[in-house]
């Protein structure tokens, strides 16, 4: 398979892909995937930072059927790269040498503030928030990217 960037055209409306969502962090990594559809995006996970976490990615790919990837980028408020962003795209790179499925980029600025805001409403402890805010990014992630696509 060909390895697309986010530079390069999206797919068109015609072409539905199950899509995996990554929310990268040093600490913990959130991932979000959409029915073949692209109708439904739902949290899947939240993975620790470890070694192993490309290798995890890459099962999960294979056992959803997944796709295509979209990494959230975590750009500054004016739209520059900051130290976070070149640390998502060095894991981006990894990932690529690891797997042969597109892999596009999201502006990922305040999709954590819209997670947040969706468990507010949860009755759930501290603890259980923050364990699930990095899947929630995830899906807000992907829902953006999801939004952009369809509006082409």
């Amino acid at each position: 398979m060909t390895r697309f960037s986010s530079d390069e055209p999206r797919a068109t409306n015609d072409e539905f892909m199950r899509y995996l969502a990554i929310d990268y962090g040093l600490k913990l990594t959130g991932l979000a995937i959409c029915d073949q559809s692209e109708k439904f995006v739902s949290p899947h996970s939240v993975l620790p930072a470890s070694a192993e976490l490309t290798d995890k990615i890459i099962k999960i790919v294979k056992d959803e059927n997944v796709e295509a990837i979209v990494i959230g980028q975590p750009l500054n408020m004016d739209g520059s790269k900051g130290p976070q962003a070149k640390i998502v795209e060095e894991f981006s790179n990894r990932l690529k040498k690891m797997i042969s499925i597109p892999i596009y980029f999201q502006d990922e600025r305040l999709s954590s503030f819209g997670a947040e805001d969706k468990l507010v409403e949860r009755n759930l402890t501290r603890k259980k928030k923050k364990k699930r805010l990095d899947a929630l990014a995830a899906a807000e992630i992907l829902q953006a990217f999801l939004d952009s696509k369809h509006s082409i």
